[in-house]
């Protein structure tokens, strides 16, 4: 089954093997999926991480996809469905996702989720000055997170990180705190937190000639959240879409 959802998700998404390897050996649980079958074959699938809020247990859920042939069926809305009812079962209080396309957006608004948090996107170009910076560890990276993020934020721990840190690092400066993946001379920083006036500083100090970074901020819609009780808090910040 598992070779049968990798298929489904290379088919959608168009990662590479080796991607795909990477998530299912560190991302993936049977406990946290939920998929289609139709003729002994997964045709519609999505994942979920653990999170939380304010001691509420929430799913970040992840990579939802339905291969082509079987797309315009409704099945994406029944999976969906059916996810949240398991996840409602289990105990979680609310769901939480990142739409990779804006039109998503509309789409998850149907079924009950609405945008909660927006993020800032920014480019920078490195200078001659470098900043002290120090690579850290996930487990690192999570403690020093936790004092880093507003008020109302969501932790993305554990299997998260574990999964992030196939393709990212993380750093820390003196005031702020980072995890990035370098493509060549770029470098993608999918959360910056703290101090973000040393951008270019940061990339000069990793020998990358530019970079994007995304930060808290109202430059645009990011996360949907969809309450599965009644006694969830709504998220104030979720930084990490393991893009």
């Amino acid at each position: 089954m598992i070779a049968d959802l990798q298929t489904l998700w290379q088919e959608a998404f168009g990662d590479s093997k080796e991607t795909v390897d990477a998530f299912f050996a560190t991302g993936f649980s049977q406990d946290r999926c939920h998929y289609i079958v139709e003729n002994n074959v997964p045709v519609s699938a999505l994942y979920w991480f653990n999170c939380e809020l304010s001691g509420c247990k929430l799913a970040y859920i992840y990579a939802v996809a339905t291969l082509k042939s079987h797309r315009g069926k409704g099945l994406a809305r029944r999976l969906m469905e059916e996810a949240h009812q398991i996840l409602k079962e289990q105990g979680y209080a609310g769901a939480i996702l990142v739409p990779g396309e804006r039109e998503l957006f509309s789409y998850y608004e149907k079924l009950g989720y609405r945008t909660v948090t927006r993020a800032a996107e920014f480019s920078a170009v490195a200078t001659a000055s470098p900043v002290f910076i120090n690579r850290i560890t996930p487990a690192e990276y999570a403690t020093y997170r936790r004092k880093y993020l507003p008020e109302g934020s969501v932790l993305q721990e554990r299997e998260t990180l574990s999964y992030l840190a196939t393709y990212a690092k993380f750093y820390k400066g003196e005031d702020f705190l980072l995890s990035a993946t370098r493509q060549e001379d770029t470098l993608l920083v999918h959360e910056i937190l703290g101090n973000t006036d040393y951008c270019s500083n940061i990339l000069c100090a990793l020998s990358c000639k530019v970079g994007r970074f995304r930060t808290a901020g109202p430059d645009k819609p990011f996360s949907m959240f969809l309450p599965l009780k009644e006694s969830c808090p709504v998220p104030a910040y979720f930084g990490l879409a393991l893009d």
